[in-house]
């Protein structure tokens, strides 16, 4: 089973019905214990990135990310939950994230409309099993004001064009972080979560 992190914000149903729809066995939790128990991890959200670590330390889920991650469970983070595991986040402040990846979060530059919202493509840097039968090109949905900025450019599998050119898919063995909307981006991305799901199943 996935578990899918709930921690009182995001689109948590589409998510998890973009899963059931490919046939993948998923569950909703905010309990430490179930997402230790799973086989493979996905961390939605939409929201602010303080309040987002905060409710992970108050249910105690910081600890089980990180377990997830040193146990190689396939791990995924959407949208906002790609923003949490890197270190820092200069929404509203400078807060602390999950730190799995290197580098932080920064607001789209000045002069571009925010957030930006609609279809883009994905620019593919390197290889990436998530993306597996993805043509070149594809269109995804994004809602987002921020974009993150790796320390380590190895970790960019893919970039998007919007004002900027920004990391859109960052990988690092088992740990798959997405900016867009899967669940909101039609047959190819339903694709991208039935292909998660076959490597939980692998595991």
């Amino acid at each position: 089973m996935i578990a899918i992190i709930d921690y009182g914000m995001g689109n948590l149903r589409s998510v998890a019905k973009g899963f059931e729809k490919t046939g993948v066995d998923v569950g909703i939790t905010n309990d430490p214990r179930t997402v230790d128990d799973a086989s493979g991890v996905v961390l939605p959200g939409v929201g602010a990135f303080s309040d987002a670590m905060r409710n992970l330390r108050e249910l105690g889920l910081v600890e089980s990310i990180h377990r997830a991650v040193a146990e190689k469970k396939p791990f995924l983070g959407i949208c906002l939950g790609l923003q949490l595991l890197f270190e820092s986040s200069e929404e509203w402040g400078t807060w602390e994230g999950l730190g799995v990846f290197p580098g932080r979060v920064r607001r789209l530059p000045p002069g571009l409309k925010v957030p930006h919202m609609g279809w883009n493509t994905l620019s593919v840097k390197s290889p990436c099993r998530l993306l597996d039968g993805i043509p070149e090109n594809t269109a995804f949905y994004f809602v987002h004001s921020y974009y993150v900025e790796p320390d380590d450019t190895a970790l960019i599998t893919c970039t998007t064009a919007y004002g900027i050119e920004f990391a859109s898919v960052t990988v690092r063995e088992n740990v798959f972080g997405i900016q867009f909307h899967p669940e909101k981006s039609s047959a190819m991305g339903l694709r991208i979560l039935q292909t998660f799901g076959g490597l939980v199943q692998k595991c």
